[in-house]
């Protein structure tokens, strides 16, 4: 008898011991997450130096652990300068080591983005490029062009109006960019953003230090909008989305645009939001002259271009010049114009 009641009081006390803990896990679950299935981590050993992922401040849980690896391998494994990369990002950022050493140890080595770097040398005095303005406006000034930024433009008026009363920036001159960067969505890029970014990083010389400032974003940008970087793809220069960010760009300019709680650069709303806030960071003015054709190139604020039939000047005024801090290229400037015009007349 003395034994029975025993064992039902060591039974209760762990009946109640359970239920406590239960209680105790309840309390602690964040808010939001009660529906999020947490992925199973497996066992972790630290090395000295490495640090403990900690959540961002938004309350999003830390990046993935599935490319843990204690061991840095693959195409990188012996690169001096990734391993100086990694070790700046885990005393920097908080990152782990053995975090980046999986994620690193799956990076390809792209010899077509090595070549796209580092041009072959030109040999000899170089040529005036006759027709150039003409070859270039071709690309972008075509009916397909024009009439598919009229259907990106009705399929997305309400955003698009928003962003323009938002930050003050033409219609038109949105929809523009997004055309000329990546026919309105048709043409964001096949490459991985992670391998670009690691190949110009630590394989090319003449911009080394510039891209790996942006692959320090990028990895930035994966951890605090929760993202596996190994998943986007962009240009071969490490460019994303419609309006073709660049990670440095994305974490000073990228907006959550439909309020959804993350910044998608691939969702033409919060794409439009972004490539509004980014020209009126640039110093847009609403309903101002962006440029006009004159006769000659007197003014210093004038431009000349080559067309087969001959040269044209034009005027510019600030605007040009903003859309120029998209891509510092003349060329490129009047065919987000003169693309931005085309399709608002025939929108209207």
């Amino acid at each position: 008898m003395t034994h029975l009641v025993c064992e039902t009081v060591i039974k209760g006390f762990f009946i109640v011991l359970l239920t406590a803990c239960a209680s105790e896990k309840a309390v602690q679950t964040p808010v939001g997450m009660t529906n999020i299935v947490q992925p199973i981590k497996s066992p972790v050993v630290q090395y000295p130096g490495d640090v403990v992922d900690q959540p961002s401040q938004t309350g999003k849980p830390p990046y993935s652990s599935k490319y843990e690896a204690f061991v840095l391998t693959g195409a990188y494994a012996h690169s001096p300068d990734l391993l100086k990369f990694i070790k700046h990002m885990v005393h920097q950022h908080r990152f782990s080591e053995t975090y980046l050493n999986g994620l690193f140890s799956r990076a390809s080595r792209l010899d077509y983005v090595i070549k796209l770097e580092t041009p072959e040398p030109t040999t000899g005095p170089t040529k005036p490029s006759i027709g150039s303005w003409t070859r270039y406006r071709n690309k972008f000034l075509t009916d397909d062009h024009i009439n598919n930024g009229v259907e990106f433009w009705r399929n997305n008026a309400s955003t698009i109006q928003q962003a323009s009363l938002v930050y003050g920036v033409d219609p038109e001159y949105i929809v523009g960019i997004i055309g000329v960067e990546t026919y309105f969505g048709r043409n964001f890029g096949k490459t991985r953003i992670f391998d670009a970014l690691t190949t110009l990083s630590f394989d090319t010389q003449r911009r080394s230090k510039y891209f790996m400032s942006e692959l320090e974003s990028f990895l930035l940008m994966a951890r605090d909008e929760h993202f596996d970087p190994l998943q986007p793809q962009g240009s071969w220069a490490g460019a994303m989305g419609y309006g073709q960010f660049m990670p440095s760009n994305f974490k000073t300019l990228a907006v959550d645009f439909n309020k959804d709680g993350k910044r998608d650069l691939w969702h033409p709303h919060d794409a439009v939001g972004s490539v509004a806030h980014y020209f009126s960071k640039s110093g847009w003015q609403l309903h101002k002259p962006v440029t006009k054709r004159v006769a000659d190139a007197k003014d210093p604020a004038a431009i000349e271009l080559s067309t087969y039939e001959g040269n044209e000047f034009w005027q510019t005024y600030p605007n040009f010049k903003v859309i120029k801090k998209y891509n510092n290229s003349n060329k490129y400037a009047m065919a987000v114009h003169q693309l931005a015009q085309a399709i608002k007349s025939r929108y209207q």
